[in-house]
């Protein structure tokens, strides 16, 4: 799929992008599996609740994020430099989603939830911990 000097055309980039997923991602996944298997119940991508959390407790008012390291900006300040190809439209846009992580977090937090974000990989590396966490919150909450 690459041409001769390594190099996508259009064409081939946005058949790659349009590849990855926004929901329903390995790591989603495996948190909700591993949440349900604990006993605890939730919404997937709730459009009433800010920022359509990817999973919700509305009874708990907890709003779970799993965040895309490349798109949510994980370590931005180092990874902004490494952006080589496209970078003016690949920073205004992971800034762009990070700008509004931070608003979706605020507005929540007002109507009195709790927001929970994580990292894909954290949920890769340890799961029983994000599981955990989670479970702790809740109990803060009974």
């Amino acid at each position: 799929m690459e041409t001769k000097y390594g190099f996508h055309t259009t064409e081939q980039r946005s058949k790659l992008m349009s590849k990855i997923k926004s929901r329903n991602t390995k790591p989603e996944i495996l948190l909700r599996k591993a949440l349900w298997k604990e006993g605890i119940r939730y919404r997937v991508s709730n459009k009433k609740i800010i920022g359509k959390p990817d999973i919700s407790i509305k009874k708990h008012k907890l709003a779970i994020f799993v965040d895309g390291e490349f798109w949510h900006g994980y370590n931005w300040s180092e990874k902004k430099q490494k952006i080589k190809s496209n970078r003016e439209y690949w920073i205004k846009k992971i800034e762009g989603n990070i700008a509004r992580d931070k608003k979706n977090n605020q507005k929540l937090k007002e109507k009195g939830w709790i927001v929970i974000r994580f990292w894909e990989k954290q949920i890769r590396n340890s799961l029983s911990d994000c599981v955990e966490q989670i479970k702790l919150e809740i109990k803060k909450l009974q």
